[in-house]
């Protein structure tokens, strides 16, 4: 680029710009690449004590088989949990993270001799904590073991580099230390991070609202298979949309109140302007056993509190689209009354409805107006590229299953790739080929501004639904 802005743009060919642009991008990639593996080394005692509190809470010391962690999905949650508090560190890097402070624990005990961490002292007393439970819960859950003895390895220096253990080593190891089915059963109860909360069967589950939201909500929390048709109840003033969920076991009714003193967890699934004449319904039948979640965008959680009695467990959640076939994106928060284990339910139930993430409730109206409204986004797009193929001469059914198929497959690349956009779109683009030429004419049009523009006015729309509704809420408490 330096090279680029020291000469008139008039005496470089197209060739050699679009050359330069290309070795930019290159080195400009390399260095995010090298940048990214350095990352991987420095953490700032911050983030290191966080992550150790991450890891205690999730009992790791319950996963520890001597030297190796048995169930390496804990990292998964530990990383996700990092990311809520802002602390943005892949799975690969809190397993360096944590080699590292293991063979640094092992040298402190051994004498003191030199160690990986200059700053492990201040990590030494939560290191030997999580050692201490991992060799209590192991002695007390194998009695036939006996105490976990450590052997001695050499002791490591400043410079030694660790080797990753695979998932294989963990699985050999863990079988090779145990030939008796003691082992077996601890395993298999052994708890798992990523598995949800075991649910109650008798559960009992409502839907205020019949629409889409609410069909594909219920799909989801059917298809895990722990909750039984028979006990989803779905209400609405038209039968107009209860044949898709009769065909799926679930009964329906007319009356709010009935639903509600019926189930267990109840889904506001109606328009926001409709929420505080439903809530007022219903509001005398709610109890401290009931969890109401709200899908209305705009309304907030002091809203939604404010239209229901002091103590009740209150959620809101903001699905998409998508939700009919299980590929959703889902935001929820909790409100004051709800409590950790209310949002883990949550998650469990709907898990098979898509990405199911839980963050503060100023991100809800953020992800309307990006996941919410940026269904329809999407959609529009879709929909000028098929156009362009069909103005070019091909037929518009074959043009529009074409462009659909297109944005899925890009879609389904970017998730499970995990690159940055941009990096994703450079790798389509060659110096002077078809997709840069295309690139220009959008970028000339102002799609990326305009579809800032977009998510940051259905964001301020959601917003201000949120400020039209708290007046109402104030209204009927009075």
């Amino acid at each position: 680029m330096c090279i680029i802005r020291s000469r008139s743009i008039r005496n470089i060919r197209t060739d050699q710009y679009y050359t330069l642009i290309a070795i930019y991008r290159n080195l400009k990639k390399t260095y995010q690449l090298k940048m990214s593996a350095m990352k991987k080394y420095f953490w700032d005692s911050e983030e290191t004590e966080y992550m150790l509190k991450v890891l205690r809470e999730l009992d790791i010391a319950k996963h520890l088989d001597g030297r190796k962690v048995r169930n390496l999905k804990l990292f998964k949650v530990a990383e996700k949990r990092m990311k809520q508090a802002g602390y943005h560190r892949s799975i690969d890097q809190i397993r360096h993270r944590w080699k590292v402070l293991k063979t640094s624990y092992y040298s402190w005990n051994n004498n003191q001799q030199t160690v990986k961490l200059t700053r492990f002292p201040q990590y030494a007393t939560t290191m030997q904590s999580i050692m201490d439970e991992s060799e209590t819960w192991n002695r007390s859950h194998d009695t036939n073991r006996g105490p976990v003895r450590i052997r001695n390895r050499p002791k490591p220096t400043v410079h030694e580099e660790e080797t990753e253990d695979s998932e294989e080593e963990v699985v050999t190891a863990a079988q090779s230390l145990h030939d008796n089915s003691t082992v077996d059963v601890i395993i298999k109860t052994d708890p798992d991070p990523e598995t949800p909360p075991e649910m109650d069967s008798n559960l009992r589950i409502g839907f205020i609202g019949a629409g889409n939201m609410a069909y594909g909500i219920a799909k989801g929390v059917l298809q895990s298979g722990d909750v039984p048709p028979t006990n989803v109840k779905v209400s609405a003033p038209s039968t107009r949309n209860f044949g898709r969920f009769q065909e799926l076991g679930v009964a329906v009714t007319h009356s709010n109140a009935e639903l509600v003193s019926s189930c267990d967890m109840v889904f506001v699934a109606v328009k926001p302007h409709l929420v505080a004449t439903v809530l007022s319904e219903i509001t005398d039948h709610v109890t401290r056993k009931h969890i109401i979640v709200s899908v209305a965008a705009g309304v907030t959680l002091a809203t939604l509190q404010g239209l229901l009695p002091f103590d009740a467990v209150v959620l809101r959640l903001m699905p998409n689209l998508p939700c009919l076939v299980q590929q959703g994106a889902l935001l929820f928060s909790r409100g004051t009354r709800a409590r950790q284990e209310d949002g883990d339910l949550l998650r469990s139930l709907l898990q098979h409805c898509g990405l199911v993430e839980e963050g503060p409730e100023a991100w809800i109206d953020i992800h309307t107006g990006l996941s919410g409204s940026g269904v329809a986004f999407v959609y529009l797009f879709a929909e000028a590229l098929a156009e362009g193929a069909v103005k070019m001469g091909m037929p518009s059914a074959l043009a529009h299953s074409i462009a659909a198929q297109t944005v899925l497959g890009a879609g389904q690349l970017l998730r499970d790739s995990g690159k940055h956009p941009a990096q994703l779109r450079s790798e389509v683009c060659t110096p002077g080929g078809t997709t840069i030429f295309g690139l220009h004419a959008m970028e000339q049009g102002g799609v990326r501004a305009a579809t800032m523009t977009a998510v940051e006015t259905a964001t301020e729309r959601a917003r201000e639904l949120g400020r039209k509704s708290a007046p109402t809420a104030t209204e009927n408490r009075k």
